[in-house]
Formats: structure tokens, sequence, C-alpha cells
């Protein structure tokens, strides 16, 4: 959320840098605005009314005390109704604040100058590629087939049990999937991430807190009895961990990592784009999640990006990365990279992770701060990335490792899963 002296200050150059995004903010910016100016006018109002009630009870204490009762109790008449004016001034400041909170909530993070202008996902820009794209047999699966083939994975099983996209892994395709979480859990923490282990549910304020509300409110899971939400991603409850924190400047960088499942409703996701793995409605992944000061975020997000990059190589993998467009964007973000890894046997590019600055843009609705040196408090930086997703990278393995005589496991994994192939 960006802060409204921000809006107030630099809102001609917030509509512009927002115009990145395709978005015309101008209408919602001059709303804020002007109702911004409605509430401090309320409020001043309110506070002059207060003054005014209580110095008139000061002034009718003195006069009963100096016997004047008739000349108190005509104050007490007029302090009556600087009573009543006080509770519809505040009853009406508290539904001015509430809708330019929820009009705040409706602004997304402004994009780094670095975000290239674009539309859509086609004008991304690719910054960096590694690795060499296998040759294949001319039999070559997809990792579906592979899957049934080797019986590592069973989608009709998940069906049955839960509905479409709730894959049921099995002998060593389940043994593969814990190798992996290990692993992505073994470098993170080897890179000086502390590991967390984190709640699956989450309330309505640690939804607010990173902005998956009321943004992505249909892509999220909710248990209605209880107004909880099942989590998309680890970043929602370990950057929860901070709101409402006030930190000492000494304690940047701070760096957490966790694993958890990740549960997203996908609506309106079909075709053969999403066959598999490519699209799950539950599925695992390990984060990374970063507070930093706000001098150091840009730094923190390069050496998150190297940090993916050496995963990558790790693994063998063929990948690159994007550059969002302002078009692609995500809403809480001011900068993103995507990795994808390239699918051999279906001949596309699949997404496996995303790295982002948010700025001060989560710190804001957090209340997350730190004390600069002159004892002042600021907003703190956010920052998180998948280190990494679980089912496109298992794809890309499946695919991109297969041989006439089985899947050969990248040589990092074997001794995490205990095998060096699927045959």
């Amino acid at each position: 959320m960006l802060q409204l002296q921000v809006v107030r200050e630099e809102k001609d150059n917030i509509i512009a840098a927002l115009q990145k995004r395709n978005l015309d903010a101008a209408p919602l910016l001059e709303k804020v605005v002007l109702l911004d100016e409605k509430r401090r006018t309320l409020q001043t109002r309110l506070d002059n009314t207060l003054a005014e009630s209580n110095k008139l009870s000061k002034e009718i204490g003195m006069l009963f005390k100096s016997g004047k009762a008739q000349e108190a109790n005509v104050l007490k008449e007029k302090t009556g109704g600087l009573k009543e004016e006080s509770k519809s001034l505040g009853d009406e400041l508290s539904a001015v604040a509430g809708e330019l909170q929820d009009l705040l909530y409706q602004i997304p993070n402004i994009p780094n100058a670095l975000v290239p202008a674009g539309t859509s996902e086609e004008d991304n820009e690719e910054v960096f590629r590694e690795g060499d794209i296998p040759t294949l047999d001319t039999n070559a699966l997809p990792h579906w087939e592979l899957a049934k083939k080797y019986d590592i994975i069973d989608f009709e099983l998940g069906v049955k049990i839960t509905g479409a996209g709730f894959p049921v892994y099995k002998g060593k395709g389940a043994k593969l999937q814990r190798a992996l979480i290990a692993y992505f859990l073994d470098k993170n923490t080897a890179a000086g991430y502390t590991e967390m282990q984190v709640p699956l549910l989450v309330n309505e304020a640690s939804g607010y807190g990173t902005g998956q509300l009321p943004d992505k409110e249909g892509q999220m899971y909710h248990i209605g009895a209880d107004d909880l939400y099942l989590i998309p991603t680890a970043e929602v409850p370990v950057t929860n961990i901070f709101r409402d924190v006030i930190l000492n400047e000494n304690e940047f960088p701070i760096q957490y990592t966790g694993y958890t499942p990740c549960f997203r409703r996908e609506a309106g996701s079909y075709g053969a784009h999403v066959r598999g793995l490519n699209r799950l409605h539950q599925f695992d992944k390990v984060e990374i999640v970063r507070v930093e000061h706000p001098a150091n975020s840009y730094k923190a997000l390069d050496g998150m990006v190297e940090h993916v990059k050496s995963i990558l190589r790790e693994l063998q993998l063929p990948y690159r990365i994007l550059r969002l467009c302002g078009g692609d964007l995500g809403f809480t973000a001011a900068l993103t990279y995507d990795f994808e890894v390239f699918s051999t046997a279906q001949d596309r590019w699949l997404e496996i992770s995303s790295v982002s600055n948010f700025e001060a843009f989560q710190a804001n609705r957090l209340k997350l701060r730190y004390r600069d040196e002159n004892g002042k408090t600021q907003l703190a930086h956010t920052l998180n990335g998948s280190s990494l997703a679980l089912p496109r990278v298992l794809a890309g393995i499946l695919e991109n490792c297969q041989t006439p005589k089985g899947i050969k496991i990248p040589d990092v994994l074997v001794p995490y899963c205990g095998f060096n192939i699927i045959s």
C-alpha cells in the first residue's frame, strides 16, 4: 500500500509511473486526495470540538466549586450538545477513514524504473539464459506420460480423492519430491536463511498484510466458518511474522526460508498448457523472504537472483530469466524477475520462480518499521522469491533428463533420494 503522504505529495508522478502498468490511476488518486482532505477537515473539527468540551468541563467544575451552580448548569447543556456533535463527527470520520483505506488498497505498487513497458507476458524482457537444451530421443514423452509410464505420479487417483489439480506422488516420485524439498532448504540455510515452519492457514489481517487481499481473494481457498485462508505461498505467513513490528537498524538483513504446501484455486485455468504438473491447486514450494534496509534492498534482490541461479546450475536445467513488464507485474511488486525452465518434451518455457522486491509497499500494510540512527521510525523493505516451486522443476527434470533407459536423476539430488535413475 502506498503511503498517504506520498500520494498527496507525489500524485502526478505516481499517475505517470502507473501508466507503465497500463493503468489510468488519475480518477482513483483524485478521489483519494479529496477524501483525505475531507478526513483531515473532519479530524480538525473533531479535535476542536473535543478541546472545547474539555475546556468547558474544567470551567463547570470551577463554577460548582465557587457555588455558581446556575451558570455551571448552563454550560453543562452546551457540553451535552458538544458531546453529540463529537459522536457524530467521530462516526463520520470513521466511515471516511474506512473508505479511504479501501481506496488505498486498490492502488498497485509503483514500478521500478527498470520495469519495461508492455501489456502482457509477451512483452517481458529476457535478461539472462543459461544451460544447453538437450536433444531428446524421438520417442521422448511429456512428464504426464512419463509419470504414468514409471508409476511415480497418479493424476487420476488425485481426481478420485479430491479433484483435478491434486496429484498423488508415488514411490520414487514421492522420494524425489521429498529430496527436492530437502535440497532446496539445505541450499537456502547454507546461504544464511533461517528455516521456519509456519501455519498453512492465515487470518484476514495476514492476507491484507502481504497484499493477497483484496487483490487475489478469488484465488485463495477460504474457510468460512473460521474466516481463515489456505496459504497460496509461504510468503504470506513468513512475512506476517513482522506485522506490527519495529526493528532495530542493526537487525538487518533478516533472511527466512520455509517449506509449505501451497493452495490456489486457479479459477479459469483450462487447456493443454495446464496439463500434468503445469498448474495445480495444491503444490509444494520452498520460499525465501528477506526484510532489508531500504538502501540495501536492490542489492539483496540481485543476491536472491544469483542464489536461485546457483540452484538451477546444480540441477543442470536449461533456464532463462525474464524481467517482468508493467502489464505482467504483480500488484504488490516494484520489480520482479521470473525464472523459467525449458521443457524439452513440451517445447515451451515453464515458470518456476518469481523473485520480487516490494520496497515499502508490503511494509506499509504490515506496519513493519525500523528505528534509524536518529531514533526515527521508517518503513523497511520486503522481498521474496521461490527457491523453488516444485511441480515445474520436477516436470523439467522428468522431461529433460529422460533417456531410453529411464530418467537420470541430477547428481546433486542422488544423496537426497538414494537412487540415480527412475526406470
